[in-house]
């Protein structure tokens, strides 16, 4: 299974989820982009996406979470440590208040590796994250395991816009 990332304005995003509706594709709100994701085992409909292999999968995406991707941009050294250290994450987190959806992604064409995981809010978030302790920067200091600095973004989706 696949998952494909896309990003642009919201409104040409949403002009795209709407073309495709009869794929399963989630409208993502962040500062500044929105980003759809499509989750699928065939062909993406995105012209030019971010492809990802997941890694580790739990829960289902819904349309009104909190988002939140943990981006790991890693060397060749770091890919394997990545993977075996970050690949069972599901069992903390599926037991948590506010848990909907996680997974583990491995990119296909860079070295950004991503935690992405989906909330009911940013507190549910915020207390997995403290008891899980996902600050790559304690591993920085002492491996060279990073491209670049690792970072967080955040979106925030909606439930369909009803058809006026």
């Amino acid at each position: 299974m696949n998952l494909y990332m896309t990003s642009g304005t919201p409104e040409f995003m949403q002009s795209i989820k709407k073309k495709y509706q009869k794929e399963e594709l989630f409208l993502l709100h962040g500062t500044g982009n929105s980003v759809l994701i499509h989750e699928t085992s065939s062909k993406t409909i995105f012209q030019v996406p971010r492809k990802y292999e997941i890694l580790e999968s739990a829960g289902q995406f819904s349309h009104k979470g909190y988002f939140v991707l943990h981006n790991i941009p890693l060397s060749d050294e770091g890919k394997s440590i990545f993977e075996y250290k970050y690949t069972n994450l599901s069992p903390t987190a599926q037991n948590d208040p506010g848990f909907i959806a996680l997974r583990v992604l491995k990119p296909i064409k860079s070295d950004t590796y991503i935690i992405l995981s989906e909330w009911s809010g940013p507190s549910s978030y915020e207390v997995w994250e403290k008891s899980v302790n996902l600050d790559f920067s304690m591993v920085a200091d002492k491996q060279n395991l990073f491209t670049s600095a690792p970072y967080i973004s955040t979106y925030q989706s909606t439930q369909e816009e009803e058809a006026i």
